[in-house]
């Protein structure tokens, strides 16, 4: 993939400079030049908000789509897709002059703009976006029939954020969440990870910019040293493997520090510092073949010690969208840095996901039409190479001093934290930094035989759940898993008594004063784990009331009866009609996540027990309710149907799924054609993990031409 110049089109004013960027993405033939021409006279006169005629706008949209992919009627829907919309040009003129193709991109990109004016809610209003946000997501992916209108749109709505400067604080935050909620995870989606990356890292900074601006001067006081990490480790890399037989040729190598919302999630859902981001720093090593990436992760294991915990093998079994690489974290003198191993060819996927396929689609480089199905790679040595890491890499033992001289006994791999563990708990939890033969070093420097260790303390306990991996020995891992775990159950206290009040509708005030008069919630956090010990305490406090004769026929109504709701993996208990659940783009709780849920309207909005928006809610004293994840597994599947190309045929095909109780993630129909049959794309979830029985029952209603599980690679059928 070429490099978008970022700055070039943000720094572009001018309709012949936006024209020279086209110039630069792709030759522009007599088509292109002519929709060019029809888009310039349709848009004359209009303007955008920053006072620049609006045709650049368009241009540089299609600029951008040149540049991840070479089909021509993409860049021409670019450069037309707000002709029908927002001039007198009709979609039947476009059809005419452009044909059917273009016609059909720049009608699927009307659709949108009409989705999201059903689906949004005014930006006059106070409503929470996110809501609204959610269900025009939602719509948008089961509606829009050709995946190439999403990535036009994607660059659309980049666009849009690089230039979003013109418009009033409101409008910007508004537009920045609507980005982070619907668009990104589109591009996620889609597995167009630098589209995602961006527009993630240009709406953070409207939605939440006191937490951009800390990452931001955590980065720019700390470029220099990171620059010399990335350099050396870089380096010493290249040297490692030309010395093992490859050339120059053969690879390449690139070094990242982890986008900036990317750091505020991980912050968000771990409860950690920035200094304690495991994954920060990163190297891409690119190889030609399969086989070369387990060439390369052999030397980068046998020469760097590995966190053999944060070891994960995406080729073997491909993410559900395309990604495959190879991670691994490794330790690199006092560093810890993220090493990804992946090919050239691997690499275009990442980048591009979806958009690979047409812009590598021909000549020797083609891509694999069915490149979400696993590649199932298997090698002896590799395999050997497994077996080793599976072993105990920390059979031998190092001694490190105190500064006083005492020995301390720790096994290889063993990092300053342990050191302080072993020193005392107390120092342990404490421990802010370190200074390792009298130089200043992180707690996660790895120690050497003969080390003099002097561990600093802060004032007060420092809780690190994220570090629970990286540490070494049985003494620091429970003790920093005891932290966690006393962090947890502080906040299931507050939320327990939260929920309690949400149902019973009184105020913290009184159920704090009952709970003193009664001693009869001696473990709160038991509350917000455990429905039957919250039953049990609901109905303790109304047989107290009664008891006491107060408000007897109120309290003996259903009221306060819980009724079980479950949406997708979730079950939510309350005593109020809940109609939703929404997970706020401020933590993005994942599956078997920690998670908390506060009752806004009749929606459960739900947020890592990590998450700080959500301490700050519970401080609040916002009702909250109960909320755990379902015990039943869900199974993630893949699939490709056929079906008549009727009227209807959709529709009633998914209303069949719908009573085996799948739930669809996305839907591509009209991938391929013939006269009276239309292919149908799905990556759906259900809780059957049998997929010769789930297919069988499928096939009753439907031919099935690819069905696989895409947690699974070596199930695949």
């Amino acid at each position: 993939m070429d490099q978008i110049d970022i700055d070039a089109i943000q720094g572009t004013s001018s309709v012949e400079g936006a024209i020279g960027l086209l110039q630069e993405s792709i030759t522009l033939n007599e088509k292109i030049r002519d929709a060019l021409s029809f888009a310039t006279e349709a848009h004359i006169g209009q303007f955008r908000k920053s006072g620049e005629p609006y045709i650049i706008h368009p241009i540089l949209v299609a600029s951008i789509v040149a540049k991840i992919t070479e089909d021509e009627s993409m860049v021409m829907a670019a450069l037309l897709h707000d002709v029908v919309e927002d001039t007198p040009v009709t979609i039947e003129e476009v059809k005419t002059r452009y044909g059917d193709d273009v016609a059909h991109l720049v009608g699927g990109l009307t659709k949108i703009d009409s989705l999201r004016d059903e689906n949004l809610v005014s930006s006059a209003s106070d409503e929470k976006l996110i809501v609204s946000a959610l269900s025009f997501r939602k719509m948008l992916l089961a509606s829009i029939e050709d995946v190439r209108v999403l990535v036009v749109k994607l660059c659309d709505r980049l666009h849009n954020m690089l230039t979003l400067e013109a418009l009033p604080p409101h409008k910007q935050e508004r537009i920045a969440e609507e980005t982070l909620v619907v668009y990104a995870p589109v591009a996620h989606r889609l597995g167009i990870s630098f589209v995602k990356n961006l527009l993630e890292d240009l709406s953070f900074k409207y939605v939440f910019p006191h937490e951009e601006q800390a990452i931001e001067k955590y980065l720019s006081e700390n470029y220099h040293a990171i620059e010399l990490k990335l350099n050396a480790f870089q380096q010493e890399v290249t040297k490692l493997i030309l010395q093992n037989g490859f050339m120059q040729k053969d690879f390449q190598i690139k070094s990242r520090v982890k986008h900036h919302y990317s750091i505020y999630l991980k912050l968000q859902r771990k409860g950690i510092g920035i200094d304690e981001i495991l994954d920060l720093l990163a190297v891409r090593i690119m190889v030609k073949n399969p086989v070369d990436c387990y060439k390369i992760l052999g030397l980068v294991h046998l020469h760097f010690q590995p966190l053999s915990s944060r070891f994960k093998d995406y080729i073997a079994i491909a993410k559900e969208n395309g990604y495959q690489t190879i991670h691994t974290t490794i330790f690199h003198h006092s560093s810890i840095l993220e090493v990804q191993v992946r090919t050239f060819e691997m690499n275009r996927t990442a980048e591009l996901g979806v958009a690979a396929h047409w812009k590598y689609k021909s000549g020797g480089n083609s891509i694999n039409l069915d490149w979400l199905n696993n590649l199932q790679y298997q090698d002896e040595s590799a395999e050997d190479f497994y077996e080793m890491i599976k072993n105990d890499l920390y059979s031998e033992d190092i001694t490190v001093f105190s500064p006083k001289g005492k020995p301390f006994t720790l096994p290889r791999g063993a990092v300053a934290l342990d050191f302080a563990y072993a020193i005392h708990s107390e120092i342990g939890d404490s421990a802010e930094y370190c200074l390792i033969n009298k130089e200043r070093g992180s707690l996660l420097s790895e120690l050497q035989n003969g080390d003099i260790v002097n561990i600093q303390t802060a004032e007060e306990k420092i809780t690190r759940c994220s570090w629970l991996d990286a540490v070494k020995t049985t003494r620091a891992k429970s003790n920093i898993r005891a932290n966690c775990n006393q962090r947890i159950r502080a906040i299931d206290s507050k939320s327990g008594l939260l929920i309690v009040v949400g149902i019973l509708d009184l105020k913290v005030s009184r159920l704090k004063e009952w709970c003193h008069d009664n001693g009869s919630i001696d473990n709160r956090a038991r509350i917000a784990r455990d429905i039957d010990y919250l039953k049990e305490i609901i109905n303790s406090y109304l047989h107290d009331i009664q008891a006491r004769g107060r408000f007897t026929r109120f309290l003996t109504s259903h009221r306060f009866k819980l009724k079980e709701y479950h949406f997708g993996s979730l079950e939510i208990f309350s005593n109020q009609t809940i109609s939703d659940v929404v997970f706020d783009y401020c933590c993005h709780p994942k599956t078997g996540d920690e998670i908390v849920a506060f009752k806004q309207d009749s929606k459960a909005h739900v947020h890592h027990k990590m998450c700080k928006h959500a301490a700050k809610m519970m401080e609040d004293e916002n009702q909250m309710l109960f909320v755990r994840w379902r015990k039943e597994r869900i199974f993630n599947y893949h699939m490709i149907v056929s079906m008549h190309n009727a009227k209807g045929a959709l529709a009633g095909f998914l209303t069949y799924l719908a009573k085996l109780n799948i739930e669809i993630n996305s839907i591509e129909l009209g991938k391929e054609k013939e006269e009276h049959i239309r292919y149908c794309e799905l990556e759906f979830q259900s809780p059957e993990g049998d997929l010769n029985r789930l297919r069988a029952k499928i096939e009753q209603k439907i031919k099935v031409i690819q069905f696989f599980r895409t947690d699974d690679a070596y199930r695949s059928n």
